[in-house]
């Protein structure tokens, strides 16, 4: 019964991530977002809770993947091409299919291999080793809520949305080590990078509330990428 309990969120996960990806289709975007927080926020409990318990097992990990590729793999791949396809035809959300914007599921397919890679690589028990695919569904749910508050940028062009696809899609397989917030003890000494992001990422949810998500990602890769230079300095 107590392995039951994480896999059950495991699988939470997956199904609210499955009914994000059937609102998106359905032009129902900001439900999408809050599915989108279910799964994410499933996600983060599962391992917290099968750990606490001392369940953790194999299938755990494996289901933990395969809803991934769901919830953070199949669903930014569908924000992407719902941006992509309303910034080709005027800002009007997707009711058909649009082949030009076909190539947004480029990011599902690296983030699919990316959660397989993640599973056989025992470096990444402490960190991250390229961009967790989390994070590139915060990215776009960030650019999905600028989108629906009437203030997408300039990054709203197809071409700038492709490169933000490509972009992407390299970095969650970039050789670049990238913090993990799982702190092991509370003072400030060795978790200086993740209390300065914390603070920052909270300072910019309660100035532009979800629109800041874009930002809090890019700063997550700028602070990685800075950390790993100044050590192999």
């Amino acid at each position: 019964m107590k392995a039951a309990f994480p896999n059950a969120l495991t699988l939470g996960n997956l199904v609210s991530g499955a009914i994000a990806f059937l609102c998106l289709s359905y032009g129902q975007p900001k439900l999408a977002v809050w599915l989108v927080g279910i799964s994410l926020l499933a996600d983060f409990l599962d391992g917290a809770v099968a750990r606490r318990l001392g369940v953790s097992s194999p299938l755990g990990k494996e289901l933990d993947s395969l809803a991934d590729v769901v919830s953070f793999g199949i669903v930014p791949g569908m924000i992407f091409y719902g941006l992509i396809s309303a910034s080709l035809s005027g800002g009007e959300w997707p009711k058909g299919l649009q082949i030009q914007a076909l190539p947004a599921f480029v990011l599902s397919a690296f983030a699919a291999l990316r959660l397989g890679k993640f599973n056989l690589d025992e470096r990444q028990q402490h960190g991250f080793i390229g961009l967790p695919t989390p994070s590139v569904t915060l990215f776009s749910v960030g650019l999905l809520l600028s989108y629906e508050r009437g203030m997408p940028g300039i990054w709203f062009n197809p071409w700038v949305l492709y490169a933000l696809v490509a972009l992407l899609s390299w970095l969650m397989h970039a050789p670049i080590p990238m913090f993990s917030l799982k702190f092991k003890s509370g003072g400030w000494a060795g978790n200086e990078i993740k209390y300065i992001f914390v603070g920052a990422s909270l300072a910019l949810l309660f100035l532009f509330q979800g629109v800041a998500f874009a930002g809090i990602i890019l700063m997550y890769v700028c602070l990685s990428v800075g950390l790993y230079l100044w050590k192999r300095k």
